[in-house]
Formats: C-alpha cells, structure tokens, sequence
C-alpha cells in the first residue's frame, strides 16, 4: 500500500549488509555504542569492561598529548570510518592529517578514506582486529596499526611497507617511534606496567626532537 514507511531492521551480529544498509540501520538504534562492517559482516561490541576501557583511556591521553603540540594532525576516537563499500570500523582512536592526508571528513560528518594511523584494544590474539580488520586496514593503505592485546600484555605497531604490515621495533629504551608521525613514541614496557609518567616521558623526549619539529612545519605549509 501506498504511504507505508519499509520498516527498519535492527542490527544483528553477523549480518551480512551492504555499506547503505549498516548506516541506516545503526541510524536507527541510537542506543548502539558500537558496531562495525567488516567485509561485508556485522561485528556489534560487548558492553566495554574495566580490561578495554582502562588501556583504551591510556592510550587515547598518549595520543591526546601529541595532538595538543601538533597542529595539523586529528586525534578521533570512537569514529566510524568509511573505508570502501563493504568496510565502515569504528576504530578505538585515530590519527589522521588534516590537510593533505589520505582521509577527508564528509559532509554528513564521517571520516572517508584510511587515516594515517588506527589504534586498536583487543582482548586477546584470537581478536578479529589481528586478523580481518588487519587485512582490511593494510589493503586500505592504513599507514601504521597499533593493537594492544590485554589479556596477553603485547602491544604489536606495523607500518605499512610496500603493501605488507612490518613489525616495528623498539629501541635498547623499549621505545618504539612512528615513521609517519615524528615524535610519536611510545614506551611499550611502562605502558604495559601502567607507569604513564614514564609514558609521558618518553613522548616529551620525542616531542622535543628535530623531526617533530619539522614536521609541524611541513604541516604549516599545507
């Protein structure tokens, strides 16, 4: 009959949905925290637990202390990201260059485009972000993926080189450094022992690097 509204269908993890379908449908559950597209497939999050949301809040202050002194560069947490037509994450948080980077923010208020670097919590190493999200983030030209496995305290950073994820390694410091944000580094052993002075310390030390600064520049002149 003419005049009736199609109804909209719930979520449902596992779905399997087209791009246009996820959005309506996450539209329309705005009780919803979290859900994903993950090729092609509906992954919808737990209630978030003191194990997620306490190293989920570490490393969003770490990340929230570089973006403060580089101007140019978009700290987004929670953020649905529209990757292609069959992937829309929600990553944990994400850096992403504001002007000449390789993401835009769409009129209706999404990120398009892979950001620069993604930030993911998972629970342990059977989590999908190690396997399908890592596949998808890598064909999608993520530039660098941190995952922080909290059950097995590993926190693992690849940078994207020539099509394929490399480990990136830390220092005799245990200080690992992005390549695509200079004086972004991060200290894995203290990280892991909840020691954020010593976390805080070694970002300072990267911040106040050549390259950082330089980097700020190279930004400016965007």
């Amino acid at each position: 009959m003419r005049g009736i509204v199609p109804k909209i269908l719930p979520l449902e993890n596992g779905d399997r949905l087209t791009r246009t379908e996820f959005e309506s449908r996450y539209e329309a559950m705005p009780h919803l925290k979290k859900a994903e597209l993950i090729e092609g497939i509906v992954y919808m999050g737990s209630p978030v637990r003191v194990i997620h949301g306490r190293p989920h809040g570490d490393i969003v202050g770490w990340l929230s202390s570089y973006k403060i002194v580089t101007p140019g560069v978009d700290l987004l947490v929670d953020t649905t990201v529209r990757l292609d037509p069959d992937n829309e994450p929600q990553p944990d948080a994400l850096l992403r260059i504001e002007v000449g980077g390789q993401s835009i923010i769409s009129e209706d208020s999404y990120v398009e485009g892979a950001p620069e670097f993604i930030a993911e919590i998972a629970a342990s190493s059977a989590s999908y972000d190690l396997r399908e999200k890592l596949r998808v983030y890598r064909r999608n030209q993520v530039q660098e993926y941190l995952i922080w496995q909290v059950y097995e305290q590993r926190i693992d950073w690849f940078r994207l080189r020539e099509g394929e994820y490399i480990a990136l390694q830390a220092d005799e410091a245990g200080i690992i450094k992005s390549e695509v944000f200079p004086g972004l580094w991060l200290a894995i052993p203290a990280l892991l022992a909840g020691n954020l002075v010593e976390v805080n310390s070694a970002l300072q030390l990267g911040l106040a690097t050549p390259e950082h600064q330089a980097f700020i520049e190279q930004l400016g002149n965007r």
